[in-house]
């Protein structure tokens, strides 16, 4: 069936959306990407005239083509050399989707991001659908195939679960600045007690390489631990300007929603450094330097306007 002009903006209406979804589903922009893609071509061969309400049946079939990748994408993720961590995107990216609500805010947090790992497909399609997107049980049932009590049942399984990985205070936009600047005086310091005191005892860091940079097969876990790791990771060496390429610049930056720090070295984006800053402290370091999943946030990099960096020798 050849779609006209109508159809087809029909689609793209509900293109932003639909890539949101995928994005919470998934976790990668470029996978994300191609669950839209697919899900045009099902809407080019569907009886579209048909369809009585188009943005139902886009996410009923935009949704299971996620679930099916989510499925795959747990064997692949079980051979993936070290730590699986979501593509981090920056802020402005449409991506992201709504985030109006501080439930929105909240489930597409890095941190929120990587506690879904843990979820079932159900589960994480549940919880995205209903906290994410404001779906009511009744839809989300006809979108899975399951009954209204069944996807209530799996919501609160799923935010529990959520809650459980990661039950901690926020702090203010502001606040989160002090503590970076504070963070990275006390980094390029050259010493650990500086460090230790801005970090919760259960601090951790974990690392993304996917193989193509190097990065620890384990997180570092608790404050001394992750201290010693932060010290030696901001002491300039030769070694590391040559693995590389040269001294990226940093600057603080916002990555789903969150503090971050962006490496950038002639333009393109080294690594994306994901903090988890509570009341306490630092909570975690998630740093992503796979540069498969870095190249969506230089694009965005590229088209705005990032200001002076905060440190220019890292």
């Amino acid at each position: 069936m050849v779609l006209t002009a109508h159809d087809v903006d029909r689609f793209e209406a509900s293109r932003p959306r639909l890539e949101a979804i995928a994005y919470r589903l998934l976790g990668s922009a470029s996978e994300a990407e191609d669950a839209v893609q697919d899900t045009f071509l099902r809407w080019q061969t569907a009886d579209v005239e048909r369809i009585e309400v188009p943005e139902a049946w886009l996410t009923k079939v935009l949704t299971n083509l996620c679930l099916n990748q989510l499925t795959s994408a747990r064997a692949r993720r079980e051979t993936y050399v070290g730590h699986w961590l979501p593509e981090p995107l920056l802020a402005g990216d449409p991506m992201l989707g709504p985030a109006d609500t501080a439930e929105q805010r909240e489930s597409l947090s890095y941190a929120v991001m990587a506690v879904l790992e843990r979820l079932s497909p159900g589960e994480r399609a549940v919880y995205v659908l209903r906290e994410a997107f404001g779906y009511p049980h009744r839809e989300i049932a006809e979108i899975l195939g399951l009954t209204e009590a069944t996807s209530q049942q799996t919501f609160h399984r799923a935010k529990k679960r959520v809650a459980d990985g990661r039950a901690r205070a926020e702090i203010s936009e502001a606040a989160a600045r002090r503590v970076i600047d504070e963070f990275l005086a006390a980094a390029t310091s050259g010493r650990t007690e500086p460090l230790v005191r801005l970090l919760t005892q259960d601090a951790i860091a974990i690392g993304d390489g996917g193989g193509k940079v190097p990065a620890r097969a384990r997180a570092f876990e608790g404050a001394l631990a992750v201290a010693t790791f932060m010290r030696g990771l901001f002491k300039p060496n030769k070694a590391k300007r040559a693995l590389i390429g040269g001294s990226p610049a940093l600057h603080a930056a916002t990555a789903n929603g969150g503090p971050a720090l962006v490496a950038v070295l002639d333009g393109r984006i080294v690594g994306v450094m994901c903090l988890e800053i509570t009341p306490e402290g630092i909570a975690a370091f998630r740093n992503q330097v796979n540069p498969d999943k870095l190249v969506r946030a230089t694009r965005r990099w590229a088209a705005t306007d990032h200001g002076e960096p905060l440190l220019d020798a890292f």
